[in-house]
Protein backbone atom coordinates (compact mmCIF):
# COMPACT_ATOMS: atom_id res chain seq x y z
CA UNK A 1 0.00 0.00 0.00
CA UNK A 2 1.42 3.36 -0.96
CA UNK A 3 1.79 6.12 1.42
CA UNK A 4 1.36 9.59 0.58
CA UNK A 5 3.96 12.06 -0.09
CA UNK A 6 6.41 12.87 3.10
CA UNK A 7 8.12 15.97 4.02
CA UNK A 8 11.02 16.16 6.47
CA UNK A 9 11.71 19.81 7.60
CA UNK A 10 11.88 21.28 4.27
CA UNK A 11 12.75 18.05 2.80
CA UNK A 12 10.02 16.28 0.49
CA UNK A 13 9.88 13.55 -1.52
CA UNK A 14 7.63 13.73 -4.03
CA UNK A 15 6.86 10.35 -4.63
CA UNK A 16 5.07 7.79 -3.60
CA UNK A 17 6.58 5.54 -0.07
CA UNK A 18 5.68 1.96 -1.01
CA UNK A 19 6.40 -0.60 1.86
CA UNK A 20 9.52 -1.37 3.02
CA UNK A 21 10.72 1.92 1.80
CA UNK A 22 10.66 3.70 5.46
CA UNK A 23 13.58 1.57 6.26
CA UNK A 24 15.99 3.48 3.99
CA UNK A 25 13.80 7.05 3.71
CA UNK A 26 14.42 7.08 7.80
CA UNK A 27 14.20 11.25 9.14
CA UNK A 28 17.62 10.42 9.78
CA UNK A 29 18.65 9.15 6.96
CA UNK A 30 17.11 11.92 5.24
CA UNK A 31 18.60 14.23 7.66
CA UNK A 32 21.95 13.52 6.51
CA UNK A 33 21.26 13.60 2.94
CA UNK A 34 19.73 17.20 3.61
CA UNK A 35 23.06 18.38 5.12
CA UNK A 36 25.06 17.24 2.06
CA UNK A 37 22.80 19.42 -0.05
CA UNK A 38 22.84 22.19 2.58
CA UNK A 39 26.22 22.15 2.69
CA UNK A 40 27.47 21.29 -0.75
CA UNK A 41 24.55 21.44 -3.49
CA UNK A 42 25.52 25.40 -4.36
CA UNK A 43 28.70 24.29 -5.03
CA UNK A 44 28.08 21.61 -7.37
CA UNK A 45 25.37 24.01 -9.17
CA UNK A 46 28.53 26.54 -9.44
CA UNK A 47 30.49 23.48 -10.84
CA UNK A 48 28.36 22.80 -13.29
CA UNK A 49 27.89 26.73 -14.45
CA UNK A 50 31.50 26.37 -15.16
CA UNK A 51 31.19 23.17 -17.38
CA UNK A 52 29.01 25.10 -19.45
CA UNK A 53 31.53 28.38 -19.52
CA UNK A 54 34.18 25.77 -20.63
CA UNK A 55 31.92 24.77 -23.81
CA UNK A 56 31.37 28.17 -24.58
CA UNK A 57 35.07 28.41 -24.86
CA UNK A 58 35.51 25.26 -27.13
CA UNK A 59 32.87 26.77 -29.05
CA UNK A 60 34.99 29.83 -29.38
CA UNK A 61 37.94 27.64 -31.13
CA UNK A 62 39.56 26.65 -27.57
CA UNK A 63 40.92 23.28 -26.80
CA UNK A 64 42.03 21.56 -23.74
CA UNK A 65 45.47 21.14 -22.65
CA UNK A 66 47.64 20.42 -19.19
CA UNK A 67 47.11 22.96 -17.06
CA UNK A 68 49.75 25.56 -16.65
CA UNK A 69 48.57 26.86 -12.53
CA UNK A 70 48.86 22.75 -11.67
CA UNK A 71 52.31 22.24 -13.31
CA UNK A 72 54.06 21.56 -9.53
CA UNK A 73 51.57 18.58 -8.70
CA UNK A 74 52.24 16.91 -12.33
CA UNK A 75 55.59 17.38 -11.53
CA UNK A 76 56.09 16.69 -7.88
CA UNK A 77 56.73 13.92 -6.08
CA UNK A 78 53.90 12.03 -4.17
CA UNK A 79 51.18 9.33 -4.19
CA UNK A 80 47.89 8.23 -3.19
CA UNK A 81 47.08 6.94 0.54
CA UNK A 82 48.03 2.86 1.02
CA UNK A 83 45.00 0.68 -0.80
CA UNK A 84 42.99 -1.55 1.18
CA UNK A 85 43.73 -5.08 1.40
CA UNK A 86 40.70 -6.11 -0.58
CA UNK A 87 41.09 -3.57 -3.27
CA UNK A 88 44.75 -4.91 -4.00
CA UNK A 89 43.97 -7.64 -6.79
CA UNK A 90 41.23 -6.48 -9.51
CA UNK A 91 42.13 -7.80 -12.23
CA UNK A 92 38.34 -8.31 -13.41
CA UNK A 93 35.39 -6.77 -12.42
CA UNK A 94 31.74 -6.81 -13.58
CA UNK A 95 28.85 -4.26 -13.69
CA UNK A 96 25.31 -3.95 -13.62
CA UNK A 97 22.31 -1.78 -12.48
CA UNK A 98 22.17 -2.32 -8.29
CA UNK A 99 18.89 -4.72 -8.85
CA UNK A 100 18.19 -7.75 -6.67
CA UNK A 101 19.28 -10.39 -9.14
CA UNK A 102 22.02 -8.96 -10.95
CA UNK A 103 23.42 -8.01 -7.17
CA UNK A 104 23.44 -11.36 -6.21
CA UNK A 105 24.78 -13.40 -9.45
CA UNK A 106 27.42 -10.47 -9.94
CA UNK A 107 28.54 -11.14 -6.15
CA UNK A 108 28.54 -14.95 -6.35
CA UNK A 109 29.97 -14.84 -9.80
CA UNK A 110 33.81 -15.31 -9.35
CA UNK A 111 34.37 -11.82 -9.91
CA UNK A 112 37.08 -9.94 -7.68
CA UNK A 113 34.76 -7.11 -7.78
CA UNK A 114 31.12 -5.90 -8.20
CA UNK A 115 30.53 -2.39 -9.29
CA UNK A 116 26.46 -1.45 -8.17
CA UNK A 117 25.57 0.91 -10.79
CA UNK A 118 23.05 3.31 -9.65
CA UNK A 119 23.93 5.23 -12.89
CA UNK A 120 24.25 4.37 -16.50
CA UNK A 121 22.97 0.81 -16.22
CA UNK A 122 19.65 1.75 -14.07
CA UNK A 123 16.88 3.85 -15.59
CA UNK A 124 16.35 6.50 -12.55
CA UNK A 125 12.86 5.21 -11.65
CA UNK A 126 11.58 6.72 -8.18
CA UNK A 127 10.82 3.25 -7.11
CA UNK A 128 14.86 1.56 -8.83
CA UNK A 129 16.28 4.13 -7.52
CA UNK A 130 15.15 3.53 -3.34
CA UNK A 131 14.57 -0.21 -4.10
CA UNK A 132 18.52 0.01 -5.56
CA UNK A 133 19.15 1.11 -1.50
CA UNK A 134 17.62 -1.60 0.14
CA UNK A 135 19.26 -4.08 -2.02
CA UNK A 136 22.42 -2.82 -1.39
CA UNK A 137 21.33 -2.55 2.24
CA UNK A 138 20.86 -6.16 2.24
CA UNK A 139 23.85 -7.14 0.41
CA UNK A 140 25.93 -5.61 2.53
CA UNK A 141 24.29 -7.70 5.07
CA UNK A 142 24.34 -11.11 3.31
CA UNK A 143 20.88 -11.20 3.73
CA UNK A 144 19.77 -10.59 0.23
CA UNK A 145 17.49 -12.82 -1.59
CA UNK A 146 15.21 -12.56 -5.15
CA UNK A 147 12.46 -15.18 -6.42
CA UNK A 148 11.81 -14.70 -10.09
CA UNK A 149 7.96 -15.42 -10.76
CA UNK A 150 8.86 -18.63 -12.19
CA UNK A 151 10.18 -19.68 -8.32
CA UNK A 152 13.68 -19.58 -9.29
CA UNK A 153 15.77 -18.67 -5.52
CA UNK A 154 18.80 -16.53 -5.57
CA UNK A 155 20.97 -15.62 -2.65
CA UNK A 156 23.89 -15.00 -1.74
CA UNK A 157 27.00 -17.65 -1.33
CA UNK A 158 28.66 -17.92 1.85
CA UNK A 159 31.95 -16.66 0.79
CA UNK A 160 34.00 -16.06 -2.07
CA UNK A 161 31.79 -13.24 -2.83
CA UNK A 162 33.31 -10.49 -5.00
CA UNK A 163 34.02 -6.73 -3.45
CA UNK A 164 30.96 -4.51 -3.25
CA UNK A 165 31.72 -0.73 -4.67
CA UNK A 166 28.61 0.97 -5.24
CA UNK A 167 28.47 3.83 -8.37
CA UNK A 168 26.08 6.74 -7.72
CA UNK A 169 25.06 9.15 -10.59
CA UNK A 170 27.07 11.65 -12.03
CA UNK A 171 27.04 15.83 -10.79
CA UNK A 172 25.15 16.81 -13.49
CA UNK A 173 21.83 14.56 -12.17
CA UNK A 174 19.33 15.39 -10.12
CA UNK A 175 16.46 13.68 -8.18
CA UNK A 176 13.31 15.22 -8.76
CA UNK A 177 11.40 13.37 -6.26
CA UNK A 178 13.31 15.21 -3.61
CA UNK A 179 13.85 18.52 -3.16
CA UNK A 180 14.65 21.16 -0.78
CA UNK A 181 12.97 24.66 -0.63
CA UNK A 182 11.31 23.68 -3.41
CA UNK A 183 14.49 22.76 -5.63
CA UNK A 184 15.09 18.99 -6.58
CA UNK A 185 18.55 18.08 -4.80
CA UNK A 186 21.84 16.00 -6.12
CA UNK A 187 21.37 12.80 -7.50
CA UNK A 188 25.10 12.28 -6.50
CA UNK A 189 24.55 13.61 -2.93
CA UNK A 190 21.39 11.08 -2.51
CA UNK A 191 22.68 8.08 -4.20
CA UNK A 192 26.19 8.49 -1.86
CA UNK A 193 24.56 9.86 0.94
CA UNK A 194 22.30 6.83 1.41
CA UNK A 195 24.41 4.32 1.02
CA UNK A 196 27.29 5.78 3.26
CA UNK A 197 24.68 6.53 6.13
CA UNK A 198 23.29 2.68 6.23
CA UNK A 199 26.24 0.88 5.10
CA UNK A 200 29.40 2.57 5.98
CA UNK A 201 29.64 1.32 9.65
CA UNK A 202 28.50 -1.96 8.78
CA UNK A 203 31.34 -2.40 5.92
CA UNK A 204 34.03 -1.26 8.26
CA UNK A 205 32.81 -3.64 10.69
CA UNK A 206 32.80 -6.73 7.94
CA UNK A 207 36.52 -5.98 7.20
CA UNK A 208 35.91 -3.89 4.18
CA UNK A 209 34.94 -0.31 3.47
CA UNK A 210 32.11 2.19 1.66
CA UNK A 211 33.70 2.32 -1.85
CA UNK A 212 32.51 3.99 -4.36
CA UNK A 213 33.12 4.24 -8.75
CA UNK A 214 32.71 7.99 -9.48
CA UNK A 215 31.52 8.69 -13.25
CA UNK A 216 31.85 11.59 -15.16
CA UNK A 217 33.53 13.88 -13.46
CA UNK A 218 35.24 17.03 -16.32
CA UNK A 219 37.62 18.74 -13.84
CA UNK A 220 40.01 18.34 -10.52
CA UNK A 221 37.75 20.97 -9.16
CA UNK A 222 34.80 18.31 -9.12
CA UNK A 223 36.79 16.43 -7.53
CA UNK A 224 37.99 18.10 -4.67
CA UNK A 225 34.19 18.46 -4.00
CA UNK A 226 33.91 15.01 -3.73
CA UNK A 227 36.90 14.78 -1.25
CA UNK A 228 35.32 17.50 0.76
CA UNK A 229 31.77 15.33 0.80
CA UNK A 230 33.77 12.29 1.61
CA UNK A 231 35.58 14.08 4.54
CA UNK A 232 32.30 15.73 5.45
CA UNK A 233 30.59 12.35 5.86
CA UNK A 234 33.13 10.77 7.41
CA UNK A 235 33.44 13.28 10.19
CA UNK A 236 29.36 14.08 10.95
CA UNK A 237 28.69 9.94 11.21
CA UNK A 238 32.21 9.00 12.91
CA UNK A 239 33.89 6.87 10.43
CA UNK A 240 37.42 7.00 10.58
CA UNK A 241 38.94 9.18 7.92
CA UNK A 242 39.97 7.56 4.82
CA UNK A 243 37.71 5.16 5.41
CA UNK A 244 35.92 5.59 1.73
CA UNK A 245 37.87 4.67 -1.15
CA UNK A 246 36.80 5.95 -4.74
CA UNK A 247 37.84 5.18 -7.84
CA UNK A 248 37.36 7.62 -10.32
CA UNK A 249 36.32 6.90 -14.22
CA UNK A 250 37.94 9.19 -16.82
CA UNK A 251 35.11 9.61 -19.05
CA UNK A 252 35.66 12.99 -20.76
CA UNK A 253 37.91 14.63 -22.25
CA UNK A 254 38.69 17.75 -20.29
CA UNK A 255 39.35 15.34 -17.19
CA UNK A 256 41.98 12.92 -18.96
CA UNK A 257 44.04 16.50 -18.80
CA UNK A 258 43.79 16.50 -15.24
CA UNK A 259 44.41 12.95 -14.15
CA UNK A 260 47.34 14.02 -11.84
CA UNK A 261 45.44 16.37 -10.22
CA UNK A 262 42.37 14.54 -9.55
CA UNK A 263 44.40 11.77 -8.25
CA UNK A 264 45.72 14.70 -6.20
CA UNK A 265 43.02 16.15 -5.15
CA UNK A 266 41.27 13.51 -3.74
CA UNK A 267 44.70 11.16 -2.41
CA UNK A 268 43.37 10.77 0.85
CA UNK A 269 40.36 8.68 -0.59
CA UNK A 270 41.47 7.44 -4.08
CA UNK A 271 42.62 3.76 -5.27
CA UNK A 272 42.37 4.47 -8.84
CA UNK A 273 41.18 5.62 -12.34
CA UNK A 274 39.25 3.68 -14.79
CA UNK A 275 39.20 4.24 -18.98
CA UNK A 276 35.60 4.77 -19.25
CA UNK A 277 35.81 4.84 -23.06
CA UNK A 278 32.63 4.41 -23.86
CA UNK A 279 31.70 7.50 -22.20
CA UNK A 280 35.37 9.21 -22.85
CA UNK A 281 34.24 8.82 -26.98
CA UNK A 282 30.83 10.46 -26.38
CA UNK A 283 32.34 13.34 -24.67
CA UNK A 284 35.33 13.71 -27.03
CA UNK A 285 32.26 14.52 -29.85
CA UNK A 286 30.29 16.30 -27.22
CA UNK A 287 32.93 18.54 -26.34
CA UNK A 288 33.94 19.27 -29.87
CA UNK A 289 30.29 18.90 -31.32
CA UNK A 290 30.61 22.92 -33.14
CA UNK A 291 34.33 21.86 -34.62
CA UNK A 292 33.92 20.28 -38.47
CA UNK A 293 37.36 19.33 -37.67
CA UNK A 294 36.38 16.70 -35.09
CA UNK A 295 33.63 14.50 -37.19
CA UNK A 296 34.42 11.02 -35.98
CA UNK A 297 33.20 8.06 -38.33
CA UNK A 298 31.15 5.40 -37.95
CA UNK A 299 30.93 4.48 -34.03
CA UNK A 300 32.51 0.58 -34.85
CA UNK A 301 35.58 2.44 -36.23
CA UNK A 302 36.14 4.29 -33.28
CA UNK A 303 37.91 1.38 -31.83
CA UNK A 304 40.38 1.60 -28.81
CA UNK A 305 43.56 1.13 -31.17
CA UNK A 306 42.89 4.61 -32.80
CA UNK A 307 45.23 7.07 -31.92
CA UNK A 308 43.81 8.61 -29.47
CA UNK A 309 42.22 6.45 -27.34
CA UNK A 310 45.33 4.50 -27.18
CA UNK A 311 47.34 7.82 -25.78
CA UNK A 312 44.62 8.03 -23.00
CA UNK A 313 44.94 4.43 -22.27
CA UNK A 314 48.22 4.24 -21.96
CA UNK A 315 48.76 8.10 -20.32
CA UNK A 316 45.89 6.90 -17.77
CA UNK A 317 48.33 3.78 -16.76
CA UNK A 318 51.32 5.94 -16.33
CA UNK A 319 49.71 8.52 -14.25
CA UNK A 320 48.03 6.09 -11.90
CA UNK A 321 51.25 3.85 -11.68
CA UNK A 322 53.29 6.73 -10.72
CA UNK A 323 50.97 8.20 -7.99
CA UNK A 324 50.98 4.29 -7.00
CA UNK A 325 47.11 4.17 -7.71
CA UNK A 326 45.43 1.28 -10.16
CA UNK A 327 44.86 1.78 -13.75
CA UNK A 328 41.59 -0.30 -14.54
CA UNK A 329 40.88 -0.78 -18.11
CA UNK A 330 36.90 -0.39 -20.09
CA UNK A 331 34.50 -2.42 -20.25
CA UNK A 332 33.88 -5.42 -22.49
CA UNK A 333 30.41 -5.45 -23.91
CA UNK A 334 29.91 -8.53 -25.31
CA UNK A 335 27.50 -11.00 -23.84
CA UNK A 336 27.10 -14.85 -24.64
CA UNK A 337 25.15 -15.35 -28.40
CA UNK A 338 22.68 -17.82 -28.30
CA UNK A 339 22.03 -20.60 -30.95
CA UNK A 340 24.61 -18.92 -32.64
CA UNK A 341 28.54 -20.84 -32.65
CA UNK A 342 30.21 -19.26 -34.57
CA UNK A 343 28.84 -15.74 -33.74
CA UNK A 344 29.55 -16.60 -29.82
CA UNK A 345 32.80 -17.68 -30.93
CA UNK A 346 33.18 -14.21 -32.40
CA UNK A 347 32.15 -12.72 -29.80
CA UNK A 348 34.52 -14.32 -26.84
CA UNK A 349 37.84 -13.74 -29.36
CA UNK A 350 37.02 -10.06 -29.36
CA UNK A 351 37.01 -9.72 -25.25
CA UNK A 352 39.82 -12.11 -25.15
CA UNK A 353 41.86 -9.71 -27.30
CA UNK A 354 41.00 -6.62 -25.81
CA UNK A 355 42.04 -7.85 -22.57
CA UNK A 356 45.05 -9.05 -23.95
CA UNK A 357 45.75 -5.21 -24.95
CA UNK A 358 44.80 -3.75 -21.73
CA UNK A 359 46.63 -6.44 -19.82
CA UNK A 360 50.15 -6.07 -21.90
CA UNK A 361 49.96 -2.23 -21.49
CA UNK A 362 49.50 -2.13 -18.02
CA UNK A 363 46.10 -1.58 -16.70
CA UNK A 364 45.79 -3.46 -13.41
CA UNK A 365 42.11 -5.05 -14.15
CA UNK A 366 39.24 -4.67 -16.50
CA UNK A 367 35.46 -4.66 -16.77
CA UNK A 368 33.21 -7.37 -18.55
CA UNK A 369 29.22 -6.72 -17.88
CA UNK A 370 28.24 -10.59 -18.15
CA UNK A 371 29.22 -13.04 -16.24
CA UNK A 372 30.24 -15.86 -18.82
CA UNK A 373 32.99 -13.34 -20.00
CA UNK A 374 34.37 -13.57 -16.16
CA UNK A 375 36.59 -16.62 -16.99
CA UNK A 376 37.91 -15.25 -20.39
CA UNK A 377 39.39 -12.48 -19.37
CA UNK A 378 40.67 -14.34 -15.90
CA UNK A 379 42.79 -16.01 -18.01
CA UNK A 380 44.28 -13.30 -19.90
CA UNK A 381 45.15 -11.88 -16.79
CA UNK A 382 45.89 -14.74 -14.47
CA UNK A 383 48.48 -15.25 -17.55
CA UNK A 384 49.65 -11.81 -18.42
CA UNK A 385 49.73 -10.33 -14.97
CA UNK A 386 50.51 -13.37 -12.28
CA UNK A 387 50.45 -10.61 -9.23
CA UNK A 388 47.93 -9.24 -7.81
CA UNK A 389 48.62 -5.62 -9.76
CA UNK A 390 51.08 -4.70 -11.78
CA UNK A 391 51.79 -0.60 -10.36
CA UNK A 392 55.27 -1.32 -10.87
CA UNK A 393 55.43 -1.32 -14.29
CA UNK A 394 55.30 2.65 -15.07
CA UNK A 395 55.37 2.62 -18.18
CA UNK A 396 58.07 5.61 -18.46
CA UNK A 397 58.38 4.96 -21.93
CA UNK A 398 54.63 6.66 -22.73
CA UNK A 399 55.33 10.51 -23.72
CA UNK A 400 51.45 11.73 -24.81
CA UNK A 401 50.68 15.68 -25.84
CA UNK A 402 47.60 17.39 -26.10
CA UNK A 403 47.82 16.58 -30.17
CA UNK A 404 48.09 12.78 -29.16
CA UNK A 405 44.96 13.31 -27.20
CA UNK A 406 43.04 15.78 -29.25
CA UNK A 407 44.34 13.43 -32.60
CA UNK A 408 41.03 13.08 -35.02
CA UNK A 409 40.35 9.02 -36.49
CA UNK A 410 39.94 8.32 -39.56
CA UNK A 411 37.42 6.82 -41.69
CA UNK A 412 34.17 6.46 -43.16
CA UNK A 413 30.21 7.11 -42.05
CA UNK A 414 28.45 4.19 -44.02
CA UNK A 415 24.80 4.47 -44.26
CA UNK A 416 25.14 0.84 -42.01
CA UNK A 417 26.60 2.96 -39.53
CA UNK A 418 23.67 5.73 -39.23
CA UNK A 419 21.19 3.34 -39.45
CA UNK A 420 22.78 1.05 -36.66
CA UNK A 421 23.08 4.89 -34.32
CA UNK A 422 19.02 5.45 -34.95
CA UNK A 423 18.35 1.76 -34.31
CA UNK A 424 20.47 1.37 -30.59
CA UNK A 425 19.46 5.19 -29.96
CA UNK A 426 15.34 4.22 -29.81
CA UNK A 427 15.67 0.84 -28.45
CA UNK A 428 17.64 2.01 -25.77
CA UNK A 429 15.67 4.91 -24.87
CA UNK A 430 12.81 2.61 -25.60
CA UNK A 431 14.04 0.25 -22.91
CA UNK A 432 15.01 3.22 -20.18
CA UNK A 433 11.25 5.03 -20.68
CA UNK A 434 10.19 0.87 -19.20
CA UNK A 435 12.53 1.18 -16.33
CA UNK A 436 15.42 -0.89 -17.99
CA UNK A 437 19.46 0.67 -18.18
CA UNK A 438 21.55 -2.49 -18.98
CA UNK A 439 20.16 -3.27 -22.42
CA UNK A 440 21.22 -6.39 -24.57
CA UNK A 441 21.23 -4.89 -28.17
CA UNK A 442 23.07 -6.56 -30.82
CA UNK A 443 24.59 -8.94 -28.34
CA UNK A 444 26.34 -6.14 -26.69
CA UNK A 445 25.10 -5.09 -23.12
CA UNK A 446 24.21 -1.35 -23.39
CA UNK A 447 24.14 1.20 -21.30
CA UNK A 448 23.88 5.09 -21.83
CA UNK A 449 26.84 5.61 -23.21
CA UNK A 450 26.68 3.97 -26.32
CA UNK A 451 23.48 5.71 -26.84
CA UNK A 452 24.78 8.66 -26.08
CA UNK A 453 27.55 7.93 -28.59
CA UNK A 454 24.71 7.37 -31.36
CA UNK A 455 22.68 10.36 -31.31
CA UNK A 456 25.96 12.46 -30.72
CA UNK A 457 27.36 11.26 -33.61
CA UNK A 458 23.72 11.59 -35.36
CA UNK A 459 23.51 15.44 -34.22
CA UNK A 460 27.08 15.76 -35.82
CA UNK A 461 26.74 14.57 -38.90
CA UNK A 462 23.35 16.46 -39.62
CA UNK A 463 24.43 20.35 -38.51
CA UNK A 464 28.00 20.30 -40.09
CA UNK A 465 27.74 21.21 -43.68
CA UNK A 466 29.30 18.73 -46.46
CA UNK A 467 29.37 15.57 -44.56
CA UNK A 468 29.04 12.76 -46.64
CA UNK A 469 28.33 8.89 -46.21
CA UNK A 470 30.78 6.98 -47.92
CA UNK A 471 28.91 7.03 -51.17
CA UNK A 472 28.94 10.80 -51.51
CA UNK A 473 25.73 11.33 -50.43
CA UNK A 474 25.40 14.19 -48.16
CA UNK A 475 23.49 13.26 -44.75
CA UNK A 476 20.65 16.35 -44.16
CA UNK A 477 18.07 15.73 -41.25
CA UNK A 478 15.86 15.07 -44.26
CA UNK A 479 17.22 11.79 -44.76
CA UNK A 480 17.41 10.69 -41.30
CA UNK A 481 14.25 11.57 -40.96
CA UNK A 482 13.30 9.61 -43.70
CA UNK A 483 15.01 6.50 -41.76
CA UNK A 484 13.73 6.85 -38.46
CA UNK A 485 10.52 5.19 -39.48
CA UNK A 486 12.38 2.47 -41.68
CA UNK A 487 14.07 1.49 -38.64
CA UNK A 488 11.33 1.72 -36.46
CA UNK A 489 9.34 -0.93 -38.95
CA UNK A 490 13.26 -3.55 -38.60
CA UNK A 491 12.99 -3.37 -34.82
CA UNK A 492 9.01 -3.99 -34.91
CA UNK A 493 9.88 -6.90 -37.43
CA UNK A 494 12.70 -7.92 -34.66
CA UNK A 495 10.48 -8.37 -32.07
CA UNK A 496 7.20 -8.86 -33.11
CA UNK A 497 3.99 -6.53 -33.43
CA UNK A 498 3.09 -7.04 -29.55
CA UNK A 499 6.23 -6.23 -28.16
CA UNK A 500 6.25 -3.31 -30.21
CA UNK A 501 3.07 -2.50 -29.44
CA UNK A 502 3.73 -2.49 -25.45
CA UNK A 503 6.75 -0.52 -25.60
CA UNK A 504 7.01 3.59 -26.02
CA UNK A 505 8.92 3.12 -29.26
CA UNK A 506 7.33 6.16 -30.72
CA UNK A 507 8.12 7.97 -27.45
CA UNK A 508 11.92 7.33 -27.53
CA UNK A 509 11.72 7.81 -31.46
CA UNK A 510 10.25 11.54 -30.50
CA UNK A 511 13.00 12.39 -28.01
CA UNK A 512 15.93 11.09 -29.96
CA UNK A 513 14.88 13.02 -33.74
CA UNK A 514 13.94 15.78 -31.72
CA UNK A 515 17.89 15.98 -29.65
CA UNK A 516 19.14 15.40 -33.55
CA UNK A 517 16.79 18.13 -35.05
CA UNK A 518 17.25 21.02 -33.02
CA UNK A 519 20.41 23.60 -33.50
CA UNK A 520 21.03 23.47 -29.66
CA UNK A 521 22.70 20.65 -27.90
CA UNK A 522 21.69 18.90 -25.42
CA UNK A 523 24.28 17.83 -22.87
CA UNK A 524 23.04 14.42 -22.07
CA UNK A 525 20.01 12.34 -23.64
CA UNK A 526 18.98 11.40 -20.24
CA UNK A 527 18.23 14.82 -19.41
CA UNK A 528 14.95 14.99 -21.61
CA UNK A 529 14.62 11.21 -20.62
CA UNK A 530 14.48 11.70 -17.06
CA UNK A 531 11.90 14.65 -17.71
CA UNK A 532 9.60 11.59 -19.49
CA UNK A 533 10.06 9.25 -17.11
CA UNK A 534 7.51 8.05 -14.51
Amino acid sequence: MNAPAASVNSLSINASLKEGYDAILTPEALAFVQELEERFGDRRRALLKKRAERQQRINAGELPDFLPETKHIREDAWEVAPVPQDLQDRRVEITGPAEPKMIINALNSGAKVFMADIEDALSPTWERIVEAQMALRDAVRQTLQFTNPDGKRYELNKDGLAVLIVRPRGWHLDEKHITLNGQPISGSLFDFGMYFFHNAHERIERGTGPYYYIPKLESHEEAALWNDVFAYAEERLSVPHGSIKATILIETITAVFEMHEILHALKDYIVGLNCGRWDYIFSFIKRFHQRRDFVLPDRSQVTMTTHFLKSYSELLIQTCHKRNAFAMGGMAAQIPVKNDDAANDKAFAAVKADKEREASYGHDGTWVAHPALIPVAMEVFDRLMPSPNQRDKKREDVQVSAADLLAIPQGEITEAGLRNNINVCVRYTTAWLMGSGAVPIFNLMEDAATAEIARTQLWQWVHHADVKLEDGREITLELIKGWFPEELDAIKADIGEEAFANAPFAKAGEIILDLVAREDFVEFLTLPAYDALD
